[in-house]
């Protein structure tokens, strides 16, 4: 079993013993298992630069970089915004007055081959719908539109035809205007919503100095995000300072978010990653993995109370301090507290129901397919509790579900690459629900989840994972379907992807800006996963 540190455990732990430890070490980790983003670190790179670990940064920067010139992972479209954020970043570094000669050339150099890695991109895309990359992807063209019109960089040789050549252009599907039609809306009203504040990186160059955070509100990261906390910082800075020398007013300095943004940096090596803490997240999501498989138990039971006793809201749950309340995680914290006999109803659900099913968060554009999966495994779950509770929202809420099923009998969601994922919570919703419709969506799923294991027993969209494979599993088992084979094919694979000395890496397949793991999350997944494996041939 993979650990946060991507190492395994021994096969011969038993389950319980796994679980316990995991427990144990989410229990202890005030920020969260999560692997470095590139977009992230890349945004703290270009706006600060004073932020202790800066070498590091722009080294992890030029390791990243793939042989073909670009940044991220996953399928060649998701690389569009890890790769901007990173090229502007070093055409950043590259106008520093403190860059050396040699530094310039080669942050040139990586820069101008994450330009041609751009330019070979699909114009059109279809671009994965990570979080505001309408605002993210127009912002970062146009600062890298600024560095090249730029004469300053001492490695301007190195950037070849990029140096004062041709625009680089929007994609397709993205519009040039839209940070300013954003920043122009809200300085009209007055008030940035805090909708924006994990994003805030895209628009601070643009927003009217009213709708920049006082340093005095600010008691963590803005919007959680390293990112969007450097670009705050960044805007105390002295206007007429080159990006790269650009120091924020000690007032700034000495606040408690860029406080915040030191420990994260410390706590990740000096890198960041895509939201820091992620401990609502994480705890909920565990929890909820293993108490589902009766792996919760003693102190680690114990442990998980206390979690959502500390979480819970009666006004709704939030994923991190400065986001907003969301349903997501508001159904989480009912669905556990639950599961675990905490005297905690489905009341807080309501402010998200729009009368068929329920908002992720107020002013949501795109509605989310687990978020109302996750709700109607709570309203089951809460249900036992109180018979006849939410009736008419469970039955509206199982067909808005089954109404979005795609053809191919799969789910897909805006917080996932994967629709396994957002399949197995639906299925799961579904299943617990009952009745003939959801059944015969529950039905099509399973067919379609069938069809397409892979020959070595694994589910995956760009390759086997555990992960996926975890989900797969799930469902299967949660809509009880006879085909042994497929479960037998799948349980050989996840005990040898989890075996002493294997190196499987769970990779990023989770949306924010761009996509991460959550690892802990993942591991109660696919730990949970074997031991349902293991019960029901047990």
């Amino acid at each position: 079993m993979e650990t946060h540190g991507d190492t395994a455990v021994a096969r011969e732990v038993p389950p319980g013993e796994q679980a316990a430890r995991l427990v144990a070490s989410v229990d202890q980790d005030e920020w969260g298992a999560v692997r470095p983003s590139l977009y992230e670190t890349a945004r703290v790179v270009s706006y600060a630069p004073w932020l202790t670990g800066d070498e590091r940064r722009i080294a992890y920067l030029l390791d990243e970089q793939a042989d073909d010139g670009s940044w991220g992972e996953g399928a060649e479209t998701y690389r569009l915004v890890p790769t901007l954020s990173a090229v502007e970043a070093l055409l950043s570094v590259a106008r520093r007055r403190t860059a050396s000669a040699e530094l310039s050339a080669r942050v040139c150099a990586a820069a101008a081959r994450g330009l041609g890695a751009l330019r070979r991109l699909p114009g059109n895309g279809p671009w994965p719908d990570t979080a505001a990359a309408e605002i993210l992807v127009p912002a970062l063209v146009a600062r890298i539109r600024e560095h090249l019109a730029s004469p300053e960089s001492a490695g301007s040789e190195h950037l070849g035809p990029w140096h004062r050549g041709p625009a680089l252009p929007v994609p397709g599907g993205y519009h040039a205007e839209a940070p300013q039609y954003v920043a122009a809306k809200y300085a009209a009203v007055g008030e940035l919503p805090v909708k924006f504040h994990h994003t805030f990186e895209g628009l601070g160059a643009r927003l009217v100095d009213a709708l920049v955070p006082d340093p005095g509100s600010l008691s963590c990261l803005l919007g959680s995000s390293p990112a969007a906390t450097a670009a705050w910082a960044d805007r105390s800075s002295p206007a007429a300072a080159r990006p790269g020398d650009r120091v924020p007013g000690p007032g700034v300095l000495s606040s408690p978010a860029v406080r915040e943004l030191r420990e994260v940096g410390r706590r990740y090596g000096h890198l960041f990653p895509e939201a820091a803490p992620i401990t609502v997240f994480e705890r909920l999501w565990v929890a909820a993995a293993l108490s589902r498989a009766g792996l919760l138990d003693g102190a680690g039971r114990w442990a998980a109370r206390g979690w959502v006793e500390r979480i819970w809201d009666a006004a709704g749950v939030r994923g991190a301090p400065g986001l907003m309340i969301d349903a997501d995680d508001t159904a989480m914290a009912v669905l556990t507290a639950a599961r675990l006999g905490l005297p905690f109803g489905p009341e807080p659900l309501a402010l998200f129901h729009n009368g068929t099913h329920y908002d992720c968060y107020l002013g949501e554009d795109t509605g989310s397919v687990t978020a109302n999966a996750h709700a109607l495994q709570a309203l089951t779950a809460a249900e036992g509790r109180d018979p006849g509770s939410a009736v008419a929202e469970r039955a509206s809420l199982a067909d808005w579900l089954v109404s979005v099923q795609q053809p191919d009998g799969l789910w897909p969601d805006k917080w996932h690459a994967s629709p396994y994922y957002a399949t197995e919570r639906t299925v799961t919703a579904l299943a617990g629900h009952g009745g003939a419709h959801a059944e015969a969506a529950v039905a099509r799923a399973v067919s379609r989840v069938v069809a397409e294991q892979r020959d070595d027993g694994s589910w995956g969209v760009w390759g086997g994972t555990a992960e996926e494979t975890a989900y797969a599993v799930k469902i299967l088992l949660r809509a009880d379907a006879p085909d042994g084979p497929a479960l037998a094919r799948a349980g050989a694979y996840l005990d040898a992807v989890c075996a002493p000395g294997a190196e499987h890496r769970h990779p990023p397949l989770w949306h924010d800006k761009t996509l991460y793991a959550p690892l802990a999350m993942i591991e109660a997944e696919v730990l949970s996963a074997r031991h349902l494996l293991g019960q029901r041939h047990g």
